[in-house]
């Protein structure tokens, strides 16, 4: 209830009030104060006709206390020179107590009527000239409690109905205030409800005053808030389906770095890590500062920015930052997997320097066998024969690194799986043997029975890889092939030299793509070991190099063991 309101009306009423009972009393005074008058008057008038028509023989004195007694006034008579002709004292009343007596006796003497309201309106001095011989002038006190006790009759009467005019109107007042408070705090929880999102409950107008139009204002608030809120829940259910179907992840953060979005996608590119609405944004990736780049997308001015970054071996996502507009809080984090994209573009960079690497060699031989052709070999058909067996040997190893080079392509790009087979390692080191012992010494050990899952063209390259590095090591000396079972699962196959062997400092640098030690003359791309590596690594399998004692090095191929039937 508004209390204020209450207070209000009562004020008003009792103001109101206070104001009528005050002119009611003054004119109840006036008019019980002016008939007091009329009726002094008149019995002074009449007192005095019969004072100066009294009967022969009747003195002054009696005649004056007969209409005294008769009309319950005191009556004094003066001569023409203001002398007391009658007793002192009429109807309980002493001439000395009259109050200005003198004034009154010497204006009636002189021809004048006067008439004073004197105690309050409780006592009336007249004063009447006579036409008597010995009377002059004649002085009556009229008092009329009856009229003065009607006069409190009044005021009491009003008192009381002051009293309950205020109580009517406090009461009044408290009505109409609980009233309107009533109406207003259904407005306040319909507007209550409106802020708190509820838009269903309709508010009901009972009255079209002003109150009632602000009910009604508010009620089509609602509605249009409602049809308002509709749309966008529809447009944000639209909008979060349709960012469900992306392939992008897509965070979406407030100033404070808190989650207020986040995709299916997003989850499952960073690893099925929970992106709850409303928690904070975690730290994605370790070594990367994600929430500073978040920060810097609310600065002022701010605009998209992207980074790549890898988290781990083989993987590289792109994330691009909206940033925040001004009539929004909230800016984008769009990651995309370009893991794919990456390995196309860098299988497609060492896909030309492999073949170029890898296709130097047996070019190389066939331009040398055509040009000792050219030059008259042909002539003598052993020469002819044996340079051209050389061609053919050649233009079958070319094809098969071409082979080798795309499957190799393929399977980094992860675009189709390698086709593994078992494969028999003593084979492979045999052909390698074969191919590579017409231009240097080759020792080869195997188990017997040795098996590994692998894809057969793929090894060979990375074994015939290794042996040629060596054997520019080597000085001359022989290559020593080895194949054995490792104690886990593995198969170990070592190509060792007894060349200078490789310095510490260079052996985690020799797998990088052209990279060429110190000691190397100027041919080559620097690329055989990064070739091996890759291949193995595409084998599911690791390639190590360390020193071997006595001298030289020892390059192994570590892959998983075929398992043999029990």
């Amino acid at each position: 209830m508004r209390w204020w309101l209450a207070a209000v009306f009562g004020i008003i009423v009792a103001g109101a009030a206070i104001t009528v009972a005050q002119v009611l009393t003054i004119r109840s005074e006036h008019a019980f104060g002016e008939r007091a008058k009329e009726l002094a008057a008149g019995s002074a008038v009449t007192a005095a006709g019969a004072i100066m028509s009294r009967e022969p023989g009747q003195s002054l004195a009696v005649a004056t206390a007969l209409a005294a007694r008769q009309r319950q006034v005191a009556i004094f008579v003066f001569d023409d020179r203001g002398r007391l002709l009658t007793a002192p004292s009429s109807h309980g009343v002493a001439v000395e107590s009259v109050p200005d007596l003198d004034a009154v006796v010497q204006g009636s003497i002189a021809g004048s009527r006067s008439m004073n309201s004197v105690s309050d309106g409780r006592r009336i001095v007249v004063g009447l000239p006579l036409r008597g011989n010995d009377a002059a002038t004649l002085v009556a006190v009229a008092s009329r409690p009856d009229l003065v006790a009607a006069g409190n009759i009044v005021r009491g009467e009003l008192a009381r109905t002051l009293l309950v005019a205020i109580a009517v109107g406090a009461l009044a007042g408290i009505s109409i205030a609980m009233l309107i408070a009533a109406r207003l705090r259904r407005i306040g929880r319909a507007a209550a409800r409106i802020q708190a999102g509820h838009f269903d409950e309709p508010l009901e107008i009972r009255f079209h005053d002003e109150l009632g139009q602000l009910a009604e204002s508010v009620e089509q608030m609602r509605r249009t808030l409602r049809d308002s809120f509709a749309s966008l829940e529809a447009e944000r259910d639209r909008l979060r389906d349709l960012l469900e179907q992306l392939q992008e992840g897509v965070i979406a953060i407030d100033s404070s770095l808190a989650v207020v979005f986040a995709n299916s996608r997003a989850e499952l590119l960073l690893g099925r890590r929970k992106l709850a609405a409303g928690s904070m944004l975690p730290t994605l990736w370790p070594g990367v500062d994600v929430h500073a780049f978040a920060a810097s997308l609310f600065e002022k001015g701010s605009r998209a920015a992207m980074f790549r970054v890898s988290p781990r071996e083989g993987f590289t996502f792109a994330v691009a930052g909206v940033p925040a507009r001004d009539s929004t809080d909230t800016a984008l984090l769009v990651i995309t997997d370009v893991t794919v994209s990456v390995r196309r573009e860098r299988a497609e960079r060492e896909f030309v320097a492999n073949a170029a690497h890898e296709l130097r060699t047996p070019l190389s031989a066939i331009s040398s066998a055509v040009e000792v052709l050219q030059d008259g070999a042909k002539s003598d058909p052993d020469d002819r024969d044996r340079f051209l067996s050389v061609i053919e040997r050649q233009s079958q190893r070319l094809a098969r690194l071409v082979r080798t080079l795309l499957a190799l392509a393929r399977a980094q790009t992860h675009a189709e799986p390698l086709a593994m087979e078992t494969v028999d390692v003593g084979s492979v080191l045999a052909e390698v043997s074969d191919e590579l012992s017409g231009d240097l010494r080759v020792e080869t050990s195997c188990e017997p029975r040795l098996s590994v899952h692998a894809h057969r063209e793929l090894l060979v390259h990375a074994v015939g890889n290794l042996v040629a590095n060596a054997a520019k090591h080597a000085n001359g000396s022989p290559i020593e092939i080895d194949a054995r079972r490792s104690p886990g699962a593995e198969v170990r196959i070592e190509v060792r030299d007894r060349g200078p062997g490789i310095d510490d400092a260079e052996r985690e640098l020799v797998f990088d793509r052209f990279y060429r030690g110190g000691n190397r003359d100027g041919d080559g791309f620097g690329l055989g070991l990064s070739i091996v590596r890759e291949i193995a690594v595409a084998l599911g399998g690791e390639i190590e190099i360390e020193p071997r004692s006595g001298g030289g090095t020892v390059a192994a191929i570590v892959i998983e063991r075929q398992q043999e039937p029990e």
